[in-house]
């Protein structure tokens, strides 16, 4: 069932909360959103030529980003607390072209081993074609802690 996950961060945290991956204040951040379908948790997002790198090509560190966030929201959403990057592999299968439109980055559980979750990431246009494809693993904080230090607000919080 498709559902639009809520970022409940600007509420806690107003003007304050930066992430460049999602945050509304930040002027020079990607101001991404973010669904769930499935157990997937996604973003659609459309490049503009201030994210280039090489000519009307996305840098490819803003794909890890945007690849990274979608895990992390993956993590706060799915696996109902935080947690940190500990690992991330990304295998770049073609140019993203900035006038190409809008991409979607998929998040998928892979594998759990303890504290450490690992996703399967994927980069796609709007026919699916494969742009980049990636394995991020995350190291879980217990919910108690996740909110007291990295203020974890809740599952609920995410969901209307």
């Amino acid at each position: 069932m498709l559902r639009k996950i809520n970022n409940p961060f600007p509420a806690l945290a107003g003007d304050a909360y930066r992430c460049f991956g999602c945050s509304p204040f930040n002027d020079h951040g990607l101001h991404l959103q973010f669904q769930e379908d499935d157990g997937e948790v996604f973003c659609c997002w459309t490049p503009t030529a201030k994210f280039e790198g090489w000519r009307g090509v996305v840098h490819g560190g803003i794909l890890a980003t945007i690849i990274d966030e979608v895990a992390n929201w993956f993590i706060l959403t799915r696996q109902k607390t935080a947690g940190v990057t500990s690992e991330m592999t990304v295998k770049y299968l073609k140019p993203v072209r900035i006038n190409n439109g809008e991409i979607k980055v998929i998040a998928r559980f892979f594998s759990q081993e303890k504290q450490t979750v690992t996703l399967s990431c994927l980069v796609t246009d709007k026919e699916g074609i494969q742009y980049a494809v990636a394995k991020v693993s995350y190291f879980l904080f217990p919910q108690n802690v996740a909110g007291l230090k990295y203020n974890y607000p809740g599952p609920d919080a995410f969901y209307t």
